[in-house]
């Protein structure tokens, strides 16, 4: 079973950010950058959980959303890898390491 506190909580902090930018800045990129961001890890949790299924995007709801939608696409991913329910054979640790640097990315280049 994973630890996945790191994810989580550099994920909140990020959500946190977005939920205390003012419209102007989520409208100019902040809330694109978070939404790419939430994609992907949805698109991760979506690999692990079904691999061969065709993927889904998730939907933009709209600027005062993205923080929320950035949150349970990874609760959705920490929930899949702390269960181990994956593939076998797939690197978890990798996966979740992975998933840990493109949040902090993300968080460091915001336009936040």
């Amino acid at each position: 079973m994973l630890d996945t506190t790191e994810l989580t909580a550099a994920t909140e902090r990020l959500a946190d950010r977005l939920r205390a930018a003012p419209q102007s800045r989520l409208q100019r990129g902040a809330a694109a950058e978070g939404l790419a961001l939430a994609r992907d890890l949805a698109l991760r949790a979506q690999r692990l959980e079904a691999p061969d299924a065709p993927p889904r995007t998730m939907p933009d709801a709209g600027v005062f959303a993205v923080a929320d939608q950035l949150v349970v696409a990874c609760n959705d991913l920490a929930e899949i890898l702390r269960r181990g329910t994956a593939p076998a054979g797939t690197p978890l640790q990798r996966e979740l390491d992975e998933a840990v640097a493109a949040v902090r990315r993300t968080a460091a280049t915001a336009t936040l």
